[in-house]
C-alpha cells in the first residue's frame, strides 16, 4: 500500500493526492485524464495567444513589465506542454509503476520550467529596475492582465481539482505555476495601472522580483519529486 505525505499548496490549503489503490482499475481514470487535458490545451493556447499580445503591446508602449509578462507565458505554455505529453502518455499505459515513473520524470520537467520562470522575472525585474525606464501607458496591456486575472485564477483551481483526483504531483506543480502566473498577472496590472495613474514605474519590478522566491521554492519541490514511502 502507498502512502503519500501531506503537501501544501501555494495558497495555503493542504494537499494529500489520492495515489492509485492496487485494485483499482487505470481505465477508471480515464475521463478525469480527458478533463485535464481539456485544461493543458486551453491552458497552451490561450498562452500562446496572452503571449503574442502582451510582449506585442509592451514593445509598443516601452514596457519592459508587458514584455515580461508576455514572454512569461511562453514559459506556461511549456508547462503546458509537459503535461499534455504526461498525460497522453498514461492514456496509452497499463503499469501503475509505469504512470508513476511518467509523473516523476513529468515533475522534475515541470519543476525545472519552473526555475526557468524565476530567473526571467527576477532578471526583467532587475533589469527594469536598473535601467529606469517610464513606459507608455497601454489600454491593451491593461485589458490583457484584467482578463488573464479570471482566467489564470479559474485555470489554477480547476487543475488543483485534477491533480488531487489523479493524484499526480506534476499535475499539482502546473496548477502551482499557473498561480504564479495569476501574481504575475496582477503584478503586471498594477504595474501598468500604477505607472499610468502616478508614474509609480517601480511598482511592478519589485513586485516580480518578490514572487521569484516562491517559484523557486516550489521549483525545488518539484525537482524533488513526490515524497512517498510504501508500506
Amino acid at each position: 500500500m502507498y502512502r503519500v505525505r501531506p503537501h501544501v499548496m501555494a495558497d495555503g490549503a493542504p494537499y494529500n493526492p489520492r495515489v492509485i489503490a492496487p485494485d483499482v482499475p487505470l481505465t477508471s481514470r480515464a475521463p478525469t485524464l480527458r478533463r485535464a487535458l481539456r485544461l493543458e490545451y486551453l491552458t497552451v493556447g490561450w498562452n500562446v495567444g496572452e503571449g503574442i499580445i502582451g510582449a506585442g503591446a509592451g514593445l509598443a508602449s516601452g514596457s519592459i513589465a508587458l514584455l515580461g509578462f508576455g514572454l512569461d507565458s511562453f514559459v506556461e505554455t511549456a508547462s503546458g506542454a509537459i503535461l499534455i505529453w504526461r498525460l497522453a502518455a498514461e492514456r496509452r499505459m497499463t503499469e501503475r509503476a509505469s504512470v508513476e515513473r511518467l509523473d516523476r520524470r513529468a515533475h522534475k520537467l515541470v519543476g525545472a520550467s519552473l526555475f526557468l520562470l524565476a530567473l526571467y522575472v527576477a532578471g526583467a525585474g532587475g533589469w527594469s529596475l536598473w535601467s529606469g525606464e517610464r513606459p507608455q501607458p497601454s489600454v491593451v496591456g491593461l485589458v490583457l492582465t484584467a482578463v488573464s486575472l479570471i482566467v489564470m485564477r479559474w485555470l489554477a483551481r480547476a487543475k488543483r481539482q485534477v491533480a488531487v483526483a489523479l493524484g499526480s504531483r506534476a499535475m499539482e506543480a502546473d496548477a502551482f505555476q499557473t498561480t504564479a502566473c495569476w501574481w504575475l498577472s496582477l503584478s503586471a496590472l498594477l504595474g501598468v495601472g500604477l505607472n499610468a495613474a502616478w508614474g509609480l514605474w517601480w511598482a511592478d519590478p519589485v513586485a516580480a522580483i518578490v514572487m521569484t522566491y516562491f517559484m523557486v521554492r516550489e521549483g525545488r519541490e518539484a525537482w524533488r519529486g513526490e515524497p512517498c514511502a510504501c508500506d
